[in-house]
């Protein structure tokens, strides 16, 4: 049994679209065309894909299945032609990338140099924005996340994960003390963000409700405070660990702590384009191995 790419490419469609007529008028072809497409699809794989209601239609257990194993079939069948079309082509023109502070600082800072020198045709626009930028609005080709993705509509390839620790300054803890177990943190002071929210949520089994009792938008700034005694803060290693290696900073709570939490991925996010592709890649194919998460 052979399914049609192009079948395929309407039901991601009417997926990101959330209905049958919003995906025509996307793909400026007629309704009836986006409804064989997806009953055809049904009729080979033998299960229903969608709910249909009167507004919208949603996916079945199955549909969303069968949905994040095409998505990930078709992004490799487009790395594959991107890598076959750039063949003997030369990377050029503006790459506009945009990503948190903290992680410019550690992890992208010492990469824009030798980078330009490898692909010197290419002009690096740098922006940083704590929260989630729109890649239209901002004018940005690539964006690197930090958190579960949500955006369907967006391509993203996984740069990797970067494990929490809860850390605090020598000096903090000699005064305060270390605590013994989460429910400790009660009796210490907290550095936390101010939005959102989801990044004060520490890396426990269970729920554990730490107010705390000092805010910052911005990550690096949570990590100086952490490191002039201000309290505990819950940060990602690529912030971090050259601290911790150096005494600076030091991790608590260890043996109580979770891994593979959403927080811990790292994403770079993009619009599909045949135009920046190729730099896109090649900024990724460079940076990628080099991260230190």
């Amino acid at each position: 049994m052979l399914t049609r790419s192009d079948d395929l490419e309407i039901l991601l469609t009417v997926v990101d679209c959330g209905g049958f007529s919003a995906a025509a008028d996307a793909l400026d072809i007629q309704i009836a065309r986006v409804s064989r497409s997806v009953s055809r699809l049904e009729q080979q794989l033998g299960v229903s894909l969608l709910y249909r209601t009167t507004r919208r239609v949603e996916l079945t257990d199955e549909g969303r299945r069968f949905v994040e194993h095409v998505r990930t079939a078709m992004q490799h069948i487009q790395q594959a032609e991107e890598c076959v079309l750039s063949l003997g082509e030369t990377p050029q023109g503006t790459l506009r990338v945009d990503a948190a502070s903290p992680f410019v600082f550690h992890q992208l800072v010492d990469l824009i140099k030798p980078f330009r020198e490898a692909y010197p045709q290419i002009d690096l626009e740098i922006t940083s924005n704590e929260g989630f930028v729109d890649l239209l609005e901002k004018r940005t080709d690539v964006a690197i996340r930090i958190g579960k993705l949500s955006d369907s509509t967006l391509h993203a390839r996984a740069l990797g994960k970067s494990e929490l620790y809860l850390v605090a300054s020598p000096e903090y803890l000699k005064q305060r003390g270390v605590p013994q177990k989460p429910s400790d943190l009660a009796h210490h002071d907290i550095i936390g963000f101010t939005e959102p929210k989801i990044l004060n949520k520490l890396p426990f089994k269970g729920v554990l409700e730490v107010e705390p009792t000092l805010l910052s938008s911005n990550g690096e700034t949570i990590r100086q405070l952490a490191l002039a005694g201000n309290g505990i803060a819950c940060l990602s290693g690529f912030m971090v660990r050259k601290d911790m290696e150096e005494g600076k900073l030091v991790a608590v709570l260890e043996s109580n702590k979770i891994t593979n939490t959403d927080r811990e991925q790292i994403n770079a996010v993009y619009y599909k384009s045949s135009s920046v592709s190729l730099r896109i890649s090649a900024f990724l194919d460079f940076i990628q191995p080099k991260l230190k998460l």
